[in-house]
Protein backbone atom coordinates (compact mmCIF):
# COMPACT_ATOMS: atom_id res chain seq x y z
CA UNK A 1 0.00 0.00 0.00
CA UNK A 2 3.09 2.40 0.62
CA UNK A 3 3.50 2.03 -3.00
CA UNK A 4 -0.29 3.53 -4.21
CA UNK A 5 -0.16 5.51 -1.71
CA UNK A 6 3.87 7.39 -3.02
CA UNK A 7 2.99 6.96 -6.60
CA UNK A 8 -0.18 8.92 -6.04
CA UNK A 9 1.53 11.55 -3.92
CA UNK A 10 3.97 11.43 -7.11
CA UNK A 11 0.98 12.32 -9.74
CA UNK A 12 -0.56 14.67 -7.83
CA UNK A 13 2.20 17.01 -6.49
CA UNK A 14 3.79 16.72 -10.55
CA UNK A 15 -0.43 17.77 -11.92
CA UNK A 16 -0.62 20.00 -9.05
CA UNK A 17 2.46 22.10 -9.70
CA UNK A 18 2.35 21.59 -13.99
CA UNK A 19 -1.56 23.03 -13.65
CA UNK A 20 -0.50 26.00 -11.04
CA UNK A 21 2.62 27.16 -13.74
CA UNK A 22 0.38 26.98 -16.59
CA UNK A 23 -3.13 28.72 -14.71
CA UNK A 24 -0.85 31.10 -13.60
CA UNK A 25 1.20 32.15 -16.96
CA UNK A 26 -2.32 31.93 -18.30
CA UNK A 27 -3.76 34.89 -15.62
CA UNK A 28 -0.94 37.31 -15.86
CA UNK A 29 -0.95 36.85 -19.63
CA UNK A 30 -4.11 35.77 -20.98
CA UNK A 31 -3.60 36.49 -24.32
CA UNK A 32 -0.45 34.73 -25.49
CA UNK A 33 0.19 32.63 -22.16
CA UNK A 34 3.43 30.62 -22.78
CA UNK A 35 3.56 31.71 -27.00
CA UNK A 36 0.06 30.40 -27.19
CA UNK A 37 -1.82 32.22 -29.43
CA UNK A 38 -5.48 32.98 -29.05
CA UNK A 39 -6.17 31.34 -32.61
CA UNK A 40 -6.56 27.82 -31.02
CA UNK A 41 -9.38 29.24 -28.49
CA UNK A 42 -11.74 30.36 -32.17
CA UNK A 43 -14.30 27.40 -31.45
CA UNK A 44 -14.54 27.69 -27.69
CA UNK A 45 -16.63 30.35 -25.86
CA UNK A 46 -13.77 32.40 -24.48
CA UNK A 47 -11.52 35.11 -26.14
CA UNK A 48 -8.74 34.75 -24.34
CA UNK A 49 -7.06 32.48 -21.82
CA UNK A 50 -8.26 33.87 -18.44
CA UNK A 51 -11.34 31.95 -17.11
CA UNK A 52 -9.33 28.91 -18.37
CA UNK A 53 -6.12 29.85 -16.13
CA UNK A 54 -8.04 30.39 -12.94
CA UNK A 55 -9.88 27.43 -13.39
CA UNK A 56 -6.18 25.29 -13.90
CA UNK A 57 -4.98 27.03 -11.50
CA UNK A 58 -7.48 26.81 -8.78
CA UNK A 59 -9.26 23.48 -9.46
CA UNK A 60 -6.91 21.31 -11.15
CA UNK A 61 -3.77 22.63 -9.39
CA UNK A 62 -4.51 23.82 -6.35
CA UNK A 63 -6.84 20.69 -6.41
CA UNK A 64 -3.90 18.91 -6.65
CA UNK A 65 -1.53 19.75 -4.59
CA UNK A 66 -4.03 20.02 -1.41
CA UNK A 67 -5.03 15.99 -2.27
CA UNK A 68 -1.34 15.30 -2.08
CA UNK A 69 -1.20 16.95 1.43
CA UNK A 70 -4.67 14.72 2.44
CA UNK A 71 -2.33 11.43 1.19
CA UNK A 72 0.53 12.99 3.84
CA UNK A 73 -1.52 13.59 6.10
CA UNK A 74 -3.82 10.36 5.58
CA UNK A 75 -6.95 11.86 5.53
CA UNK A 76 -10.03 9.82 5.76
CA UNK A 77 -11.11 11.38 2.73
CA UNK A 78 -7.95 11.08 0.86
CA UNK A 79 -9.23 8.26 -1.69
CA UNK A 80 -12.43 10.52 -2.60
CA UNK A 81 -10.57 13.53 -2.78
CA UNK A 82 -8.14 12.09 -5.26
CA UNK A 83 -10.89 10.08 -7.08
CA UNK A 84 -12.69 13.68 -7.83
CA UNK A 85 -9.51 15.24 -9.14
CA UNK A 86 -8.26 12.34 -11.17
CA UNK A 87 -11.97 12.23 -13.17
CA UNK A 88 -11.47 16.47 -12.63
CA UNK A 89 -8.63 16.19 -14.55
CA UNK A 90 -9.95 13.69 -17.13
CA UNK A 91 -13.35 16.15 -17.95
CA UNK A 92 -10.55 19.27 -18.05
CA UNK A 93 -8.40 17.11 -20.99
CA UNK A 94 -12.01 15.79 -22.77
CA UNK A 95 -13.36 19.27 -22.99
CA UNK A 96 -9.79 21.03 -23.69
CA UNK A 97 -9.80 18.44 -26.65
CA UNK A 98 -12.89 19.00 -28.02
CA UNK A 99 -12.45 23.11 -27.69
CA UNK A 100 -9.64 23.16 -29.08
CA UNK A 101 -10.53 20.35 -31.72
CA UNK A 102 -6.95 18.83 -31.86
CA UNK A 103 -4.75 15.92 -29.25
CA UNK A 104 -1.48 16.50 -28.79
CA UNK A 105 0.81 14.05 -26.86
CA UNK A 106 0.09 15.74 -23.84
CA UNK A 107 -3.33 15.60 -23.94
CA UNK A 108 -3.39 11.44 -23.66
CA UNK A 109 -0.69 11.77 -21.46
CA UNK A 110 -2.42 13.52 -18.45
CA UNK A 111 -5.49 11.82 -19.64
CA UNK A 112 -3.98 8.51 -18.85
CA UNK A 113 -2.80 10.21 -16.03
CA UNK A 114 -6.00 10.89 -14.96
CA UNK A 115 -7.61 7.72 -15.29
CA UNK A 116 -4.02 6.00 -13.03
CA UNK A 117 -5.05 8.86 -10.13
CA UNK A 118 -8.80 7.50 -10.27
CA UNK A 119 -7.59 3.94 -10.05
CA UNK A 120 -5.60 4.58 -7.39
CA UNK A 121 -8.74 6.32 -5.47
CA UNK A 122 -10.14 3.40 -5.97
CA UNK A 123 -8.11 1.34 -4.61
CA UNK A 124 -6.88 3.32 -1.48
CA UNK A 125 -10.92 3.19 -0.77
CA UNK A 126 -10.69 -0.75 -1.24
CA UNK A 127 -8.19 -0.60 1.54
CA UNK A 128 -10.00 1.55 4.09
CA UNK A 129 -13.40 -0.57 2.72
CA UNK A 130 -15.06 3.10 2.38
CA UNK A 131 -18.37 3.75 0.31
CA UNK A 132 -18.60 2.74 -2.32
CA UNK A 133 -16.04 -0.09 -2.16
CA UNK A 134 -17.27 -1.48 1.57
CA UNK A 135 -20.62 -2.47 -0.86
CA UNK A 136 -18.72 -4.30 -3.60
CA UNK A 137 -16.77 -6.65 -1.15
CA UNK A 138 -20.20 -7.23 0.95
CA UNK A 139 -21.75 -8.38 -2.22
CA UNK A 140 -18.87 -10.33 -3.22
CA UNK A 141 -18.87 -11.94 -0.19
CA UNK A 142 -21.79 -13.06 -0.36
CA UNK A 143 -21.80 -13.76 -3.82
CA UNK A 144 -18.95 -16.19 -2.66
CA UNK A 145 -20.93 -18.23 0.01
CA UNK A 146 -23.93 -18.96 -2.69
CA UNK A 147 -21.60 -20.58 -4.79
Amino acid sequence: MKLIYKLSFGLHLFVGIGAMAGGLAAITSPLEPLGMPLEPLKNSPFTNYLIPGIILFAVIGLGNVISALTLCYKSKYQGYISGTLGGALVIWIIVQCMMLRAVAFLHILFFIIGVIQGLLAITILFHKRLFPTNIVIKLYKEMKKEV
